[in-house]
């Protein structure tokens, strides 16, 4: 597929200090982890952060957070110029995101001996849900939980060891990471199915404007359909994730 050429003033929209600043949230493993050997980012986000940095014509600074919430905030405040985000209503302020690339599944953690043994059973008085704060599935659940308790904690693994301890009886969150922490030691088990999918998309400072979202979107689509997305998630061993259909 041919490139169309892009304006200068389109450039300058997406990186206005000559450099293009990517947030990078490494609280979600399937899309961006530190390199063990280089502790750099890397991952499918980092990836498309560095081709779209090279369609635009400039160099890439990745800002790398450890938690989605972190990540959202600084490209809405503008401390970043594009972003990697779960899809969500709540995030939507301030925001303009692009049609997903990636469809990651949502599930739920429950101890071995534990009575609940599908989805529909978990949103019950008295059962308590750890979520990352400020994540997806906390956003999800915070408007989707009639009865159970959704306990917010800072970040992944706090709220898989909140359900180790005992201090809740549900842990929610990305279905790879919770199927990497019932297979590193016993007392724990995955529920089957998923309670909701991710939708990962790219966003920009909703003050970029709407071409830039548009110029955003094209190139997500791009990436989709010419195998981009496919390959790095291939490369990277992701598992538990797949590409998001055309828009």
């Amino acid at each position: 597929m041919t490139q169309q050429p892009i304006s200068p003033a389109l450039v300058s929209t997406f990186a206005p200090g000559g450099t293009l600043r990517a947030s990078i949230n490494l609280g979600n493993p399937i899309l961006a982890h530190r390199d063990p050997s280089s502790g750099e980012p890397a991952g499918v986000s980092v990836d498309l952060a560095r081709e779209f940095g090279r369609r635009l014509g400039v160099p890439v600074e990745l800002v790398a957070f450890e938690r989605a919430a972190l990540s959202v905030d600084a490209v809405r405040a503008e401390r970043a110029d594009i972003g990697f985000f779960a899809v969500d209503p709540a995030r939507s302020e301030g925001l303009r995101f692009t049609a997903p690339y990636v469809l990651i599944e949502g599930s739920y953690l429950v101890p071995e001996q534990a009575t609940i043994t599908e989805n529909d059973q978990v949103d019950r008085e008295g059962t308590r849900i750890s979520v990352g704060a400020g994540s997806a599935y906390d956003l999800f659940l915070t408007r989707e939980i009639r009865h159970a308790e959704v306990v917010r904690l800072v970040g992944a693994p706090r709220a898989l060891a909140a359900l180790r301890s005992g201090e809740v009886e549900v842990a929610a969150g990305i279905r790879q990471l919770l199927e990497a922490e019932a297979a590193r030691e016993e007392g724990v088990r995955l529920l089957p199915g998923r309670f909701m999918v991710i939708q990962q998309a790219m966003g920009v400072p909703a003050g970029r404007g709407a071409a830039a979202q548009e110029l955003l979107a094209s190139f997500v689509e791009e990436m989709k359909a010419d195998g981009f997305v496919a390959d790095a998630l291939k490369r990277h061993g992701v598992e538990g994730a797949s590409v998001a259909p055309a828009a």
